[in-house]
């Protein structure tokens, strides 16, 4: 969810919204147009990209009207706005005009950044729009998501809903949106797994579940399905390795309530009972084979090999046979 400064008035002469975030950057400007609109109907958008905002045009936009109307300016792209409108923009900032809400969407970064300072410095409200490159982070977006619509779902829920969908913030929001419009009360996994059951197990989180739960051919079917239908090798790897290392911490880790051991190994205490469940056949030695085939498929994905399909197989295998090590033992 997009982060916003202690000014949070929506109708602030000028609010920057910084990040690469499309989802939210667009989010940022629809609540400020909302609340114009909802001051005055007959407010006037105007939405420009940075090369139509040209040398006197936002003097042209601002200027007062006969009819006194509202207006909100919406500026996309701002870190690549000419050096001659970057002047006016920071002239304007110290003398705003009445009824007028600037909106400047900015990428971040050095490109551009003397227009950020300029903007801060005169007292803009800010709008954060990073790009959601973390797990953690997409979760925690599902998560808003539900509250903000008034509703209740469980960390498992939400989990299933990130792997499922994957990184699209768009898609994980209209997700989030379908299901609180079909289902009443809490939404579960079961929930999520039927109506997302072939994405769902298209995830890569699904292949390393099978894996390191020892179920080799539903793995390796998962494994098939997911590079099918687009899943990149490289995440999968990377799932494998969450898995496999997760069994690891657990394992070392001294026993106690699943919230101690959260705070201990940095999981969800919800995914403490699922691990538990998972590493009930491993030995240290078979942890210790799994992350070497782990580590082999990674840099065979990763242009070490000639069949990336096949050195992500030869892993599953290999974890699920090490996740039955203790019993052959």
């Amino acid at each position: 969810m997009a982060k916003k400064t202690a000014n949070d008035d929506p109708l602030a002469p000028v609010t920057l919204a910084v990040g690469q975030e499309d989802l939210l950057l667009d989010r940022a400007v629809r609540e400020v147009v909302a609340a114009a609109r909802a001051a005055d109907a007959d407010t006037d958008v105007r939405d420009l990209t940075a090369e139509q905002l040209q040398p006197g045009t936002l003097a042209e936009l601002t200027s007062p009207s006969l009819f006194a109307e509202r207006k909100v300016v919406v500026v996309r792209n701002a870190q690549d706005l000419s050096a001659d409108t970057i002047k006016e923009l920071k002239g304007y900032f110290s003398s705003p005009a009445e009824e007028i809400t600037l909106v400047l969407l900015h990428a971040g970064g050095a490109k551009g950044k003397g227009l950020l300072d300029a903007a801060r410095k005169a007292g803009a409200r800010e709008v954060a729009c990073p790009k959601m490159t973390k797990p953690a982070d997409r979760l925690a977006f599902v998560r808003g998501e539900f509250r903000s619509l008034g509703r209740s779902a469980t960390p498992e829920a939400c989990q299933a809903l990130v792997d499922a969908i994957g990184s699209d913030l768009r898609e994980l929001a209209s997700a989030v949106a379908q299901l609180t419009a079909d289902v009443e009360g809490t939404i579960d996994e079961a929930v999520v797994g039927r109506y997302y059951t072939g994405r769902a197990e298209a995830s890569s989180f699904t292949v390393a579940d099978r894996a390191v739960e020892g179920r080799a051919a539903e793995a390796l079917e998962a494994l098939r399905w997911s590079l099918a239908t687009g899943v990149a090798p490289v995440m999968i790897t990377s799932a494998l390795a969450q898995g496999v290392r997760a069994i690891g911490k657990l394992s070392s880790a001294r026993g106690g309530r699943p919230a101690d051991l959260a705070r201990e190994l940095g999981m969800p205490p919800w995914k403490i009972d699922r691990v538990r469940q998972q590493m009930r056949g491993w030995t240290p030695e078979g942890v210790a084979v799994a992350l070497r085939a782990v580590a082999e498929a990674d840099a065979g994905v990763k242009g070490g090999g000639d069949d990336p399909e096949y050195a992500l197989e030869k892993a599953v295998v290999t974890i699920a046979r090490a996740a039955r090590s203790r019993g052959r033992g």
